[in-house]
């Protein structure tokens, strides 16, 4: 099993200093069950890899250390994928050989610890066994860019499918540490195996590795099952400790749960992938159009790395509940000059829409009349003009899966249409190649075989060459 770390940028050298490492010396740990190599396969000023390789004995792993007999042998001891893939042993080596990069502490680089660093990891064959979405959807909220590789199970035996094996690359831009907590938590969860006796040890390793980031994280429920086997007292218990409401607690079994995780929170699942699209593109100002009551603008504001961002909606009462929840009274002055919220019609041409690095659109357009699409249209992409789009609407596909709700019937009674993939997919091609910009779509939610997800979306982002030119079009909406 093979884990990779490269550093992109000027001095990516200097993260040796980090790991503790040197790069002219490989080095050998000793694990339970087989060793741990680590070395430097390319090391230069603009690009640094530092690998770590894991020789598992799977004949040691069989009969216990040093070969301590077991009583309960059985085939599966023999017979086995544990010693080839990407599991918790990963995690254990991490946690023993990367352990002073993983505290963020560097007594002559403390700089460089607490620096955001253009970071890629790339793990070898992780098993995912019918859980390639959960890639994105696990990773993509905390800021990473997805990139996973699949096989087919054997070329000779086509019917057999797919692997249940990926090869993972995460890129983005994270302090080491961070990159190496979400790691060490991460992996057993799509492993599903652990080669120790989970305990209440388990939670608090969990929440040491993950206090900064899982609370808020919206597939916290799926994490913290899966890490801990689906021992389900003892998911209870994290999730108490990381202060889950009692009403957001799973009640059903765990069997049940796992049934269940890709139909819940289908709207913080929309709301992370929309966040973790927002950090990819580097954006350091945001307005979203038609806020609502502000479920978005909430996780914005989290956003340090924001400095300007703005809530539209078309009806003022929305407005003033988003006050209420995000608790505007209490804002800072500073934090009032950051957000500003008013109201204002997606069909009409406003100033005040322009200025920002993205604009997003999250199940909005679905709201408007087919005939003033045009419009709309015309003054986001025309007249405001932001550098990104990010854009989410339903699948009226996916509605066949809803129990009393046919393909013909609407999610919502206000919604005036909802498009197939492919009526989605024409449409946003249309409006890129009109007002030039580049498309990109994914997937949110559960997605069915035949029906897709319930959620689709686009980025659209500039193109800068036409924009450079002043290509434009029109002058009125």
């Amino acid at each position: 099993m093979l884990l990779t770390i490269t550093h992109h940028g000027k001095n990516a050298a200097d993260i040796g200093y980090l790991f503790r490492k040197n790069p002219t010396r490989p080095q050998v740990f000793a694990l339970n069950y087989g060793k741990a190599f680590v070395f430097y396969p390319e090391v230069s000023d603009e690009k640094t890899t530092i690998a770590l390789l894991l020789e598992i004995d799977p004949v040691d792993l069989a009969k216990g250390k040093e070969g301590a007999k077991r009583k309960d042998v059985g085939l599966f001891d023999y017979v086995n994928d544990r010693p080839y893939v990407s599991s918790s042993f990963m995690s254990v080596a991490l946690a023993k050989v990367f352990g002073t990069a993983m505290t963020g502490r560097s007594d002559e680089f403390q700089a460089l610890a607490d620096t955001r660093l253009d970071l890629s990891a790339t793990l070898t064959m992780l098993p995912c066994k019918s859980d390639t979405e959960m890639l994105n959807r696990v990773f993509e909220p905390l800021g990473y860019q997805v990139e996973f590789e699949t096989f087919p199970a054997d070329e000779n035996f086509p019917d057999w499918g797919e692997s249940r094996y990926v090869n993972l690359t995460i890129n983005g831009h994270f302090k080491l540490s961070d990159l190496l907590h979400h790691l060490y938590v991460l992996i057993p969860v799509f492993d599903r195996k652990k080669h120790y006796w989970i305990d209440r040890e388990e939670v608090e390793k969990l929440l040491r590795h993950s206090e900064e980031w899982l609370k808020d994280h919206p597939e916290k429920f799926f994490i913290t099952h899966r890490y801990l086997f689906k021992n389900r007292a003892l998911a209870n218990h994290a999730l108490e400790r990381l202060s889950v409401a009692d009403e957001e607690a799973p009640t059903e079994d765990l069997s049940e749960v796992e049934e269940k995780e890709e139909r819940l929170n289908l709207n913080r699942q929309r709301l992370g992938s929309v966040l973790a699209r927002i950090r990819a593109c580097g954006a350091t100002s945001v307005i979203d159009l038609g806020c609502g009551e502000g479920h978005l603008l909430a996780l914005l504001m989290k956003e340090t790395s924001l400095q300007k961002i703005a809530g539209v909606d078309v009806v003022y009462m929305l407005l003033e509940r988003a006050k209420e929840k995000l608790h505007y009274e209490r804002f800072s002055e500073r934090q009032k000059q950051k957000l500003a919220l008013f109201q204002g019609s997606l069909t009409y041409k406003d100033s005040r829409f322009s200025g920002y690095d993205i604009a997003t659109v999250v199940e909005v357009i679905e709201h408007l009349d087919l005939p003033r699409l045009s419009a709309f249209e015309r003054v986001l992409f025309e007249f405001a003009r932001p550098k990104h789009v990010i854009l989410t609407t339903p699948n009226r596909e996916y509605n066949a899966r809803y129990e009393n709700l046919g393909t013909e019937q609407l999610r919502h009674g206000d919604h005036r249409f909802e498009w197939t993939r492919a009526e989605f997919r024409k449409w946003a091609q249309m409006v890129s190649a009109k007002f030039h910009y580049a498309t990109q779509f994914s997937d949110i939610g559960e997605a069915d075989e035949k029906l897709g997800s319930p959620t689709q979306m686009v980025c659209f982002s500039l193109n800068e060459n036409t924009e450079k030119s002043g290509g434009k079009t029109g002058e009125s909406a």
